[in-house]
């Protein structure tokens, strides 16, 4: 998934996903907790091979992160108007109150309040990318 979407959330919790998403996310999807604030999207496929991977962690290495990603995981589905309704826990977890920016990440969504999002990126310089390009081996 790519791109940044600029959206709003309504007063009754509902987002309209982004037309360019819709088809990589598919008829249903999980959104749950994610990192630095944001929450994660993940297509039901992509869930399936996350559960697998941290399943077979060994229990005393993988617990927290199990219930982190587990406990707070929304299965959506998407109204007519490809419009989910985002759980209140999670809408106050990444503080989603009207200004909503969706970004794609490779295999995942993320759904960020508009404005961490803009410092989140306008705190990425030049030598971020040039590091991780490095690591990538570029």
């Amino acid at each position: 998934m790519n791109g940044t979407y600029r959206q709003v959330i309504d007063a009754k919790g509902r987002l309209n996903i982004p037309v360019k998403l819709r088809a990589e996310l598919g008829e249903r999807f999980y959104v749950t907790k994610g990192l630095d604030g944001c929450l994660m999207v993940y297509s039901e496929a992509e869930w399936r091979t996350i559960e697998d991977k941290v399943r077979a962690l060994p229990l005393a290495q993988s617990r927290n992160l199990q219930r982190m990603l587990f406990a707070n995981a929304e299965m959506c589905t998407p109204d007519s108007q490809w419009r989910i309704v985002v759980p209140q826990a999670l809408r106050e977890y990444a503080s989603l109150d009207k200004d909503v920016t969706i970004i794609g990440v490779g295999n995942r969504a993320e759904f960020w309040n508009s404005a961490a999002w803009d410092a989140v990126d306008g705190s990425m310089t030049s030598d971020d990318y040039a590091a991780a390009m490095d690591l990538m081996g570029f």
